[in-house]
């Protein structure tokens, strides 16, 4: 297990927390005003990130009882966003019958809280990749269709504020499968109205919003978007993301020009300029879509869930925050959830708890890193920390919460 006990031990006794009487006689006060944020992300294929949480409060509090633990599980946007999300809003799932990619009629489901009046929706429930069998792969024909029924479920229920996440989708329809859904109109040259699937891309030549849901401009839309891939182009959403979806190199060139010829009638009706909002080539041109049809903002997922926790607030008057993850590498700190971590902390000191770390200490120092410790150290292999993951928590936040014995 690795520590920076050197660095510990300067910063604390430099900002006056411990004097040179023991920290841990009840008479004195300094664990009784400590304050401890937890905020990690999830361990993949092992744990939530509130039970990361629990599992270091249990370690911490075996030898520091009086200090204040706040709980604030984060995620990116992706695996665990629904789970921190439940979190803070208390939300219950909603599930209904939608239609796939392929419009086949499917189970899906979404958070909402109706006290927040909240609702958290994964495109991926409705019109993601994991829908599909390979040889169903087809961004000619998939549509996002029935993200968009979700959408509309959680309008007629109440919601006003949707958070979509838009990772994991089998689609590249610019998001005009979800705007049918919600009552725009698409069509061809010949007044024929199109299904809005990927093949309509090159077709289409108008836009109807007369007869869109009218509670659509009363709700507030969030996308978490973590790419800035731009709508077309060879950087684009056909380009980089549609041959994992079944496209073949002409389909790509299909879908890439359907995509331009997308945002020019964009450009034509509605004066939008589509192609220079990073984030636009998002699941197949979806964060364009949700851009255009829904008014919404593209965010970084850890940010808007580090919004919804109220973090920055939280942690003002904190000694320490306690994250996590389960590899912990210099891709951390490409927007994941360490990453906004670090970006909120003004005066904190930071413990880092990881399935392992890739970083060497000129790194750790680099990223403000006071204390790290890796599962793997205790673990008989990596199966064993996987699967005993909450077990080697706990055990490295006794380690931790000890390090205040010894100062």
């Amino acid at each position: 297990m690795k520590n920076l006990t050197n660095s510990i031990s300067t910063n604390i006794e430099r900002n006056g927390y411990f004097n040179n009487s023991s920290p841990f006689q009840s008479e004195k006060p300094y664990f009784r005003n400590m304050k401890i944020v937890i905020a990690p992300d999830k361990f993949k294929g092992s744990l939530t990130g509130i039970e990361f949480c629990n599992a270091v409060e249990r370690g911490i509090k075996k030898h520091l009882k009086d200090v204040e633990i706040v709980k604030l599980p984060l995620a990116d946007g992706g695996d665990g966003t629904v789970e921190a999300l439940q979190f803070y809003t208390g939300g219950e799932f909603v599930s209904l019958k939608v239609n796939d990619p392929l419009l086949r009629k499917i189970n899906a489901s979404y958070l909402f809280s109706s006290e927040q009046k909240m609702a958290f929706i994964e495109m991926a429930e409705a019109s993601g990749i994991r829908l599909l069998k390979t040889e169903e792969l087809n961004p000619l024909q998939t549509s996002t269709y029935g993200t968009g029924e979700l959408v509309w479920d959680a309008i007629r229920k109440g919601a006003k504020h949707i958070i979509l996440g838009i990772g994991g989708s089998s689609t590249n329809d610019a998001g005009m499968g979800m705007a049918r859904a919600l009552g725009f109109r698409f069509f061809d040259k010949e007044e024929n109205e199109l299904d809005g699937n990927g093949g309509d891309l090159n077709n289409l030549h108008s836009i109807d919003n007369s007869h869109i849901l009218e509670e659509l401009i009363d709700v507030k839309f969030e996308v978490a978007c973590d790419v800035d891939n731009p709508l077309f182009g060879p950087n684009g959403a056909a380009h980089i993301y549609s041959p994992q979806k079944g496209a073949s190199p002409e389909v790509v060139e299909e879908l890439d020009n359907g995509l331009q010829n997308f945002n020019k009638v964009v450009q034509n009706q509605f004066g939008k300029d589509l192609q220079s909002i990073p984030g636009a080539g998002a699941a197949g041109g979806l964060g364009a879509g949700c851009v255009l049809f829904l008014h919404a903002e593209l965010r970084s997922g850890t940010n808007l869930i580090k919004a919804v926790a109220n973090f920055d607030e939280q942690i003002k008057d904190a000694e320490w925050i306690v994250t996590g993850e389960g590899k912990f590498d210099e891709q951390t700190f490409a927007g994941k959830v360490i990453q906004g971590v670090v970006e909120s902390r003004t005066s904190q000191k930071l413990a880092v708890f990881c399935g392992v770390s890739e970083l060497d200490e000129k790194q750790l120092k680099k990223h403000g890193i006071d204390f790290l410790a890796e599962m793997i150290e205790q673990a008989k292999d990596c199966e064993d920390s996987i699967q005993n993951s909450a077990i080697y928590l706990e055990r490295a936040a006794e380690e931790f919460a000890e390090k205040f014995r010894k100062l």
